[in-house]
């Protein structure tokens, strides 16, 4: 048993931990004998390289149900939880710590008040930014839950847009629709009170790190370029693919692009970095770079990329995913990448355990690292009619990775496309160009505002013929399928199918390699 197969079972073993402590609540008496047999196990069979390994495991996968108790003791420890659903109004003083996320009448602000964060909802105007200190006085409540808020009463015109809201996602189960917890969403992100509409009076501006308040500056200018030079809905769509900013995307956009499985084309997620990183390095290497200075040159554009979107949770952990993927086919070790993958998922589940059940995004995007790494070489020898060697790539790793998070997707949102690799194929390869010319003209425009008209011609192109392609595509018969309330075992099922199938595939690639 090797080193790094040693790790790997380390890491399962402590993810495990937090799984079922997410899911289940165990008895004192059943940790404590488990601990006893790890003990026992390590200390009796030492000699036993295996019992050992196996005795560790058991004493890990105690530490990931510590490490979840431990995060659900912070949450019940908060320092505001004897403040909140209170009566009266009360005063806090604490700096905005996040991008503040602008709607049509209102803006939402992530405030650090001390260790604890609040979400505080307020009017559109005046607008805050990231750094303000703020004073803000009203009342502090427990984040609710979509039945809570579905009972709650509408506030004037304002409405749906005053209300805390789930994240959109059409044609949901009923079973997912009432299931959702929006306390549960929040407490991912590590806020457990929201305040909305308080009186708030800024106290003193610029409280924040420098580097990322420039970083959001310079991000706030190529919003304004971007949306300068092109019109709705591609400008929505370039500014939710480059800066993850969905603020412009409409519900019937965001419909169809659900309908044929191409929400994922303009989402900052552990696939789209991972496919805007096999991308720059090919693109690197096709100009001449060595593979080195390719390598260490796309690491670097991916952080400033990531950086750029505002050091968004979800882009982050995209970024982890991406440059380890990134990594793996630097070193040549893409079958054993999945070693990394796990480590990494480990590292941010010690950091945050709430990701693993509350965090769709994780889990989609630990999913699609897996069915790339595994099963990109085959969809890459089935896909051998594209004559491009890049798209090829890039429709494979889409594929890939689709078959991978299905699963999760139908069970979630209880809708199979079956559009989705048509649709892929025909959008899939285009957005490297889109992306890159996206760019061009964006950083253009801040300059000369226009050159960046001029240079926005190609990428408007390229978002035409992705709108009509979606608009078509979504308007298929039989384009899609509902499913109502899908059981859980939905999810075991189809995971040991698909584990079965990729083994096989697996084998059979490892056979036509030998052979030659």
């Amino acid at each position: 048993m090797t080193p790094s197969k040693i790790l790997l079972f380390f890491c399962l073993s402590f993810v495990g931990g937090i799984f079922v402590e997410s899911f289940l609540v165990l008895p004192a008496a059943a940790l404590l004998a488990a601990a006893a047999l790890g003990v026992f196990l390590i200390s009796v069979f030492w000699n036993r390289k295996e019992s050992v390994v196996l005795g560790f495991c058991v004493l890990l996968l105690l530490a990931g149900v510590w490490r979840y108790q431990l995060a659900e003791l912070q949450v019940m420890n908060d320092e505001l939880r004897m403040l909140k659903d209170r009566e009266e109004n009360i005063t806090l003083v604490g700096a905005v710590s996040g991008e503040p996320d602008l709607r049509e009448r209102s803006q939402r602000l992530t405030v650090k008040v001390g260790d604890s964060k609040v979400l505080v909802t307020t009017w559109r105007y005046p607008e805050y930014q990231y750094g303000d200190e703020l004073k803000i006085t009203g009342k502090l409540e427990s984040p609710p839950t979509f039945a809570e808020l579905r009972s709650s009463r509408r506030q004037g015109e304002a409405g749906d847009e005053t209300k805390p809201q789930r994240p959109s996602h059409a044609h949901r189960s009923a079973r997912a629709f009432d299931d959702f917890n929006y306390r549960d969403y929040l407490k991912k992100e590590g806020v457990y009170s929201v305040m909305t509409f308080p009186k708030i009076e800024v106290v003193a501006k610029n409280q924040g790190n420098f580097f990322y308040a420039k970083i959001l500056q310079f991000k706030e200018k190529l919003r304004a370029s971007l949306y300068q030079n092109l019109s709705p809905p591609q400008s929505a769509i370039l500014g939710a693919m480059l800066l993850a900013d969905n603020r412009q995307l409409s519900e019937d956009l965001k419909n169809k692009l659900n309908v044929t499985s191409l929400r994922h084309v303009i989402a900052i997620s552990g696939l789209h970095v991972t496919v805007l990183s096999a991308m720059m390095m090919s693109f690197l290497l096709w100009l001449g770079f060595w593979r080195q200075h390719a390598f260490w040159l796309s690491i670097i554009l991916i952080t400033l990329y990531i950086i750029m979107t505002g050091l968004q949770p979800s882009a982050v952990r995209a970024g982890i995913m991406g440059g380890l993927f990134l990594t793996a086919q630097y070193l040549g070790r893409q079958n054993t990448s999945s070693r990394a993958i796990f480590i990494a998922a480990a590292l941010m589940l010690f950091h945050n355990p709430f990701l693993l059940r509350l965090d769709l995004g994780f889990q989609l995007s630990f999913l699609a690292m897996l069915g790339i790494i595994y099963l990109l070489s085959t969809f890459e020898d089935w896909l051998k009619f594209i004559p491009w060697g890049n798209p090829r790539s890039i429709v494979a790793m889409t594929l890939a990775a689709y078959f991978w998070t299905l699963p999760v997707l139908v069970y979630n949102f209880g809708i199979v496309s079956l559009v989705s690799p048509l649709a892929n194929l025909a959008v899939v390869p285009f957005l490297y160009l889109i992306m890159l010319f996206g760019f061009l003209f964006g950083l253009a425009g801040m300059v000369f505002q226009s050159f960046g008209w001029i240079l926005s011609w190609p990428a408007w192109l390229l978002l035409i013929y992705l709108t009509t392609a979606v608009d078509l595509f979504s308007k298929l018969p039989l384009a899609y399928v509902t499913l109502q309330n899908v059981h859980w075992l939905w999810l075991i099922i189809p995971y040991a199918l698909l584990a079965l199938i990729t083994w096989r595939l697996q084998e059979r690639q490892r056979l036509k390699f030998l052979r030659y």
